[in-house]
């Protein structure tokens, strides 16, 4: 289930309050600059940093090629 657009624009990371990329076929908000992703479950994301999940380095290569393959831009601009 997608996230509504909407909502995506104010969705920010609850650590450093800083802009998100959602990669909606991996039900993932993810952090590129701490490196953190934050599940989106039932369509409804998980902001808790507690929940947030550490991304390896191989991961952070993986997602950020592929935001850049697909298009995918921050949920804000800073």
């Amino acid at each position: 289930m997608a996230l509504d657009p909407q909502l995506l624009e104010i969705l920010a990371c609850p650590e450093d309050k800083g802009p998100l990329l959602y990669f909606e076929d991996e039900d993932l908000l993810y952090n590129p600059r701490l490196k953190r992703g934050y599940e989106v479950r039932d369509g409804i994301p998980i902001m808790l940093i507690d929940e947030a999940r550490s991304v390896s380095g191989e991961d952070h290569e993986r997602l950020m090629a592929k935001a850049d393959a697909e298009g995918i831009r921050p949920t804000f601009e800073e």
